[in-house]
Parts: structure tokens; C-alpha cells; sequence
């Protein structure tokens, strides 16, 4: 079935797109072999939130495409094919995922409890970010799947930062501006 999308919301998805794009300059750089520390799960977990499944999972493809295409916004600056088949290419398809699922656990709710939300944000957020995330940097680096879940736990302490703040926004946005971000409930 053909999505259609409103004028609004492609104003959202493109939104959402360019947030994460900035988010990805905010970096912190890891060891040889990591993806650096980035505030781009922060826009998923919103985009999730705040757009709902199809419209936040849109934003994300939007944003992978243009750094395939060669704009720089993927971490540090970079950009291209080879950032999505390379060590942290996995977390970028997590990124579609995981605003997906987040959207599907909560764009049905009239008043999405803070909890609701967080366990959403946690779950698509990390979770589901970090599963393709892991999986395509074990392969491409060559290494034990426990060694590559092992390289996360630094980013574990940011991420649930990233998970509170979210929801606590998200909650605050959808609460001020009923209907005027996420599919309206009948």
C-alpha cells in the first residue's frame, strides 16, 4: 500500500533527517576499529517518538541516502557506500529499525507514559541500533560477536542519558502539541 504523506510531514521527516545529521557531529572519537560516540541515537529515539513507525523510519532512510549519495553527514564528517558496508555501517541500518519499532510501541497511545516511552527509546534506541551494529562489525573487523558487544559497554552510560532525555522531551512535546506530531489516535 502507497504512503502518502502530508506537506507537515514531510517537513517532520525531513527534520528529523537533518537532526540526526548534526547530531553526528557531535562526536566523541573511540579506539581504532569503534564507531565514535555520537549524538545521532538521540535523533532516532526521537524521531521514533515523535513521528511514530513509518514517518521515523522514513527520517532515517532519508538520512542514510544522503550520506550514501556523498553529503557528509554521517560521524565525524564522513560520507558514502563505504560507511555503510564498513565497521559501523550495521548501526546506521539499526538506525531505520530502531525508530521503527520505537514508533510501533508508542504512536497508538493518546498519553504515553514516561515509562512507555523510555522502555521504547531504550529498546528501539539501543537495543535494536545495537544488534545490526554488532553483528556487521564482528564480520567486518573479523572478530568474536562477544568481543564486538564488548566494545559497546563504553557507550552503555551515554546511551541511557540519551534514553531519559528523550523521553523526557518526547513526553513534554507530545503532551504541549497533541496530534500535531505522531499519527492521531481514532
Amino acid at each position: 500500500m502507497k504512503q502518502k504523506y502530508a506537506v507537515r510531514d514531510l517537513v517532520l521527516i525531513a527534520l528529523f533527517a537533518a537532526l540526526t545529521a548534526i547530531m553526528a557531529y557531535i562526536a566523541v572519537p573511540m579506539p581504532a576499529g569503534l564507531p565514535p560516540i555520537t549524538g545521532q541515537t538521540f535523533a532516532v529515539m526521537l524521531a521514533g517518538l515523535l513521528l511514530g513507525a513509518n514517518k521515523g523510519a522514513m527520517s532515517q532512510i532519508i538520512y542514510i541516502l544522503l550520506g550514501v549519495v556523498g553529503l557528509p553527514v554521517f560521524a565525524g564528517g564522513t560520507s558514502g557506500l563505504s560507511i555503510l558496508v564498513g565497521r559501523s555501517g550495521g548501526f546506521l541500518i539499526g538506525f531505520v529499525l530502531g525508530a521503527f519499532l520505537i514508533g510501533k510501541l508508542t504512536e497508538n497511545k493518546r498519553e504515553p507514559s514516561l515509562r512507555a516511552l523510555s522502555f521504547a527509546a531504550l529498546l528501539g534506541g539501543v537495543i535494536v541500533v545495537y544488534i545490526p551494529g554488532i553483528l556487521q562489525m564482528a564480520m567486518v573487523l573479523g572478530i568474536p560477536l562477544e568481543t564486538a558487544a564488548g566494545f559497546m559497554l563504553p557507550f552503555l552510560p551515554g546511551d541511557f542519558i540519551k534514553v531519559a532525555v528523550s523521553s523526557l522531551l518526547a513526553q513534554r512535546i507530545l503532551l504541549a502539541l497533541p496530534g500535531k506530531c505522531r499519527p492521531s489516535v481514532n
